[in-house]
Parts: structure tokens; sequence; C-alpha cells
């Protein structure tokens, strides 16, 4: 039996994996469709660590496909334009440009100037455009795309801004489904979150589906604990976003 449940656990963990890598694939595919609009070479997905004062948080890159060059341009970019970055991400929605060091190399986007900040100096290797991202208390960060000679219209960027934060936001879902896999919640439970993002109040609810007021409000307190939410708005919002309710 224990040999069975070992087996068990370790075809738990392939199909895991197997999921994550497919949901790796399917992001760096449309992250890769991006980049050819605009002329990028490559991309890259920087994602905010820490919460709290300032100087706790940093900018990790969590996907790009810069290849064996990844670890030395996320160093160089990191390094370079860091604290800019977070900065930026603090106080503005706008997208970020810098050209690079080479004489042909540079974001050319003339009539993004309204909706861009343009960082000072030639200081990488490689131009680049920025897009930050904010999805609330998690999943902050930008989605880099970088090369030569980055041309694209305003229209085309804005755009883009928007598909990058969708492909942020799946990337926090499936962060949380594999977080809350152990804490999934009850065909109950999911019905009163689902009644209360209706509109319904608990006395509605505990009507509706035949329970106490007591209880639904015990299976809405055991969902918003599971969902790690703070209070029962949060929960439902947090419970759209992972797909349980609608």
């Amino acid at each position: 039996m224990v040999h069975l449940d070992a087996e068990s656990r370790l075809d738990d963990a392939r199909l895991g994996r197997s999921a994550r890598a497919a949901r790796a694939a399917t992001l760096v595919t449309r992250l890769q469709a991006m980049q050819r609009q605009i002329n990028a070479k490559n991309f890259a997905v920087l994602r905010v660590n820490g919460r709290g004062m300032p100087a706790t948080r940093k900018l990790t890159c969590v996907l790009h496909n810069w290849g064996a060059a990844s670890e030395a341009n996320a160093h160089e970019l990191l390094k370079v334009y860091g604290e800019d970055l977070l900065q930026h991400l603090d106080r503005s929605p706008l997208a970020l440009l810098w050209d690079g060091q080479g004489e042909h190399q540079a974001a050319d986007v003339p009539d993004l100037a309204l909706f861009s900040h343009r960082l000072k100096g030639r200081k990488l290797s490689y131009s680049g455009i920025a897009l930050p991202i904010r999805l609330g208390a998690q999943g902050n960060g930008y989605v880099v795309f970088a090369g030569s000679y980055i041309d694209a219209p305003a229209e085309q960027i804005l755009d883009l801004h928007g598909r990058c934060a969708q492909v942020m936001a799946d990337m926090l879902a499936a962060d949380e489904r594999r977080l809350l896999k152990g804490e999934t919640l009850s065909d109950r439970e999911i019905a009163c979150l689902q009644m209360a993002g209706d509109g319904y109040i608990s006395e509605e609810i505990a009507e509706k589906m035949g329970l106490s007021v007591h209880t639904v409000n015990a299976y809405l307190g055991a969902a918003t604990t599971k969902l790690d939410s703070v209070n029962r708005i949060q929960a439902i919002a947090k419970a759209i976003r992972l797909g349980y309710i609608s």
C-alpha cells in the first residue's frame, strides 16, 4: 500500500510538472507573438517580490526567452534600471522606453510620447520597452520587450499593454490555484459565494438553500479563510479570478 501511495504521488507530481510546462509554453507562445509585432527579439516577465517598505522589494525575472544570455541580460537590466522600474511602478501606468548603446539601437515610438516615459542614457546592450502591470497586492511587475530597433505605433503598444496585463493575470491565477490546491472550496462554499456575489445577503441565501443563517455564514467564513481574504468582498473577487464562480 505504501508503494502504491508513493507511486501515486509521483504520478501526481509528474502531471503537475507537465501542466505547469504546458501553461508556460502557452504563455511563451503568446508573448513571442507580441514581440514579433513590434520588431523585438526577446521578452522578459518581471515580478515584484516582497511587501511593505520599498527597501524590501525587488524585481525578479520569472519568464523569458533570452536563452543562454538570460542571467546576464536580466542582471544587467535590473542593475541599471531596477530602481527606476520599481519607483515608476508605484506612481505611473505609462510604458517605459530606453535606447540601447549601439548606434541604431532605439525604441522608436514617436506618437507614444503622451503615453510613455523614456529612461535616460544608453546604458544597456539592447533597447527596450517595459509595460507596467498592477494587479493588486500581488502579481505586479513588467512585461519587457527587448531588441535592437523596436518600432510600433502607439495604438499597437496600448493594445499590447492590455494583452500583457492578461498574461500576468493568468500567471497569478495559476500560482493561486497551485497554492490553494490543498484548500479547494466545497460545493456548498462555492454555491454560497456565488449567491453572495450575485448580491444576496446571508438570510436570502439561507432561505434559497434551505440552510440556517449560521450555516451560510460558516460556509462563507470558511471560503474566505481558504481564499486567504480579509472579508467576503475580497473572497468573492478572488473566487471570480480563480474561476470558482462567475
